[in-house]
């Protein structure tokens, strides 16, 4: 693959790794920024490449611009706003977003970046901060096939899959429906371990069985003895998924969805954030549970 000049935005714990490979794996020159300089620093010193004062610095004469953020406004601040990425693209360049955002944001930014001349790809992900850790994540996208289909190779650095799911507002809508199925499933789980210890099961061994069987999931394999074990000091964090629970709602609201379950779980993870669980991971719905708030 040609090398190319690509700018990342945003080193969190999905960030900081995803970038990373994009130089180690690709082999490319990336320059990165973040709003707190001394991450950028960090990356930096372990991957080298350069570190920029803004997102128009960072973007200016990138081929592709990625970036990994918090939530709609912290996108649009990147890419709109005062000194951002839009106001530095060139013409023919790339913003691939991987930002867990709403549909409309990347619509907007989808028709904003058409007007000056540039592409822009929503492509949230999934996999977690182990999935960017080890370039396995799985990567949905909305946007323009012609910008996806050279974005595509460069994206493969860090996914294992990388699927173009329609056109802008896509790729979002389908992580939609990837959190909506996690939330129900992580309490469906939780309900299931915690029904297993009252009726005084070995719920490890009860998980090992299951796990072979058609309860099997990702969340089981993964989460469940975690669980068990009542350690949530790692993964995804509850406050973010609370975030995007609200924007399914919210999507839900317009299209007309029922999504009682989700809503039901929603609420819950409200709950374990305001008893100072925000931070630990999703799986921590179990606690509601155990009355270990």
């Amino acid at each position: 693959m040609e090398k190319q000049k690509l700018a990342f935005i945003g080193l969190g714990v999905m960030g900081f790794p995803m970038a990373g490979h994009l130089a180690t794996r690709g082999g490319h020159a990336v320059t990165v920024f973040n709003r707190s300089p001394a991450k950028a620093a960090a990356w930096v010193a372990k991957f080298g490449g350069n570190s920029a004062l803004t997102p128009a610095e960072a973007a200016r004469g990138a081929d592709i611009v990625f970036s990994c953020v918090g939530d709609d406004p912290d996108l649009r601040a990147i890419t709109t706003g005062a000194e951002g990425a839009f106001s530095a693209m060139g013409k023919g360049a790339i913003f691939v977003d991987h930002t867990t955002a709403s549909a409309s944001v990347a619509r907007e930014l989808a028709a904003e970046s058409e007007r000056r001349g540039f592409a822009f790809l929503d492509a949230p992900v999934s996999g977690g901060q182990a999935g960017a850790e080890g370039g396995t994540l799985t990567v949905m996208v909305g946007g323009d096939s012609a910008a996806f289909e050279r974005a595509k190779p460069v994206m493969a650095h860090f996914a294992k899959a990388v699927t173009l799911m329609g056109p802008s507002g896509s790729g979002q809508l389908t992580k939609m429906v990837n959190q909506i199925c996690i939330a129900g499933l992580l309490e469906a789980l939780s309900e299931g371990i915690s029904f297993g210890q009252k009726a005084g099961l070995d719920v490890n061994r009860v998980l090992d069985v299951i796990s072979k069987g058609a309860a099997q999931s990702w969340q089981m394999e993964n989460r469940g003895k975690t669980m068990v074990e009542d350690t949530f000091d790692f993964g995804f964090a509850v406050d973010w998924m609370r975030k995007d629970l609200r924007i399914c709602t919210e999507e839900a609201a317009r299209n007309g969805a029922d999504l009682p379950v989700t809503r039901l779980v929603a609420a819950y993870y409200d709950e374990l954030s305001q008893t100072g669980g925000g931070r630990r991971d999703t799986s921590s719905l179990i606690r509601r549970l155990t009355k270990k708030h």
